[in-house]
């Protein structure tokens, strides 16, 4: 009897070994991940992801398969829950959503946010958005045609599309409208960024913020000279981008300390420009294998040469500059925050 049962225990302990001795690359091997996107197809973080995916494999010890999954909804909200609750967390899943994710986390208001930013695995950011700029464009044909245009007293709304609370196409329409005075209507619920381009160039809308490197890679007829679009504001810059030295910051045209502190804050996000997470609780040797791998692929010559083919802007950001910036964008003054809260509840639906 007692033979047996030290054979049963020497066999239990080796299986125990055998377990805690498989590796990240043994765990990989011949595995499929997932890329969530948090938008449709066409737009650019579908952009941006599909370039990661078509890289990123090879740099995951055991060289697993990466596949997109879009997952619209909500401008990204859906997709955020989905990574944060129900995506697997054993380090098969991994996602990209809108910049605006954590700042509406963080506010905390909207009863739809089912995360807490500072417990996903952070993998990072593939743009810090230092050579990008958030940029309002507008309809040539459109009534509004300069700042002051749109800033004119009872003048008329300028139309812009959007997709929904949180996205960033819908949160700085809002502040230019309530912090800076323009007389903007926000159509809100489009369903990714494609549809939103289909839609002005429809003169359903007049036009709509988005980032420079998506449009030109989605819409590059859009900065035509000669084209039907022109721009008026440029976001997320403390200086003006160097193609549009003759296009003020939001920052500029701040009347005053506190419409300038948030800009200043709400601009904090786009530093963390096509943000990836994986859920909370990937083990931690696996979590470092895709952090790693997330920063190798973007200095990847490959990657970086399809990037510069897609015109994407590559400036990596690492996981712990994220965490870093979501703590900076927690720790910004209350009252500041309350304010930012309180202009985007009052605009829901817009």
């Amino acid at each position: 009897m007692l033979t047996r049962i030290v054979v049963a225990a020497l066999a239990a302990l080796g299986n125990v070994a055998g377990a805690s001795a498989e590796t990240v690359a043994d765990f990989y091997k011949g595995k499929t991940v997932q890329l969530i996107v948090g938008y449709g197809t066409g737009g650019g973080y579908d952009v941006y992801a599909r370039a990661l995916a078509r890289h990123i494999g090879r740099h995951i010890p055991g060289n697993p398969n990466v596949v997109v999954q879009n997952m619209p909804g909500a401008g990204s909200l859906r997709a955020a829950n989905f990574l944060y609750n129900a995506a697997p967390k054993d380090g098969t899943a991994f996602g990209l959503f809108a910049r605006n994710m954590p700042l509406l986390a963080i506010l905390g208001s909207n009863p739809n946010v089912q995360f807490d930013p500072r417990k996903f695995t952070w993998l990072g950011s593939s743009s810090s958005f230092a050579d990008d700029a958030y940029l309002l464009f507008v309809r040539k044909d459109a009534a509004v045609k300069s700042v002051d245009d749109a800033r004119k007293p009872g003048g008329p709304p300028l139309l812009l599309a959007g997709t929904a609370e949180g996205a960033t196409g819908n949160d700085v329409p809002i502040l230019l409208r309530d912090a800076l005075g323009f007389n903007i209507k926000l159509i809100a619920g489009y369903p990714d960024s494609g549809a939103i381009f289909l839609a002005v160039d429809r003169k359903e809308a007049e036009g709509r913020t988005v980032d420079y490197s998506s449009v030109k890679t989605s819409k590059p007829d859009w900065l035509k000279a000669d084209g039907n679009m022109r721009v008026l504001v440029q976001f997320g810059r403390t200086t003006r981008h160097p193609d549009f030295p003759d296009v003020p910051t939001a920052r500029e045209l701040a009347r005053d300390g506190k419409s300038r502190a948030l800009i200043e804050v709400a601009e904090l996000p786009l530093n963390l420009a096509r943000p990836y997470v994986a859920p909370p609780g990937v083990p931690a040797e696996r979590a470092k294998a895709l952090q790693d791998a997330f920063l190798a692929a973007h200095r990847d010559p490959q990657f970086l040469e399809d990037a510069a083919r897609l015109k994407m802007d590559v400036s990596p950001v690492t996981s712990d500059e994220v965490m870093r910036l979501i703590e900076k964008i927690g720790g910004a003054p209350p009252e500041i925050l309350k304010t930012i809260d309180k202009l985007l509840a009052d605009n829901k639906g817009g």
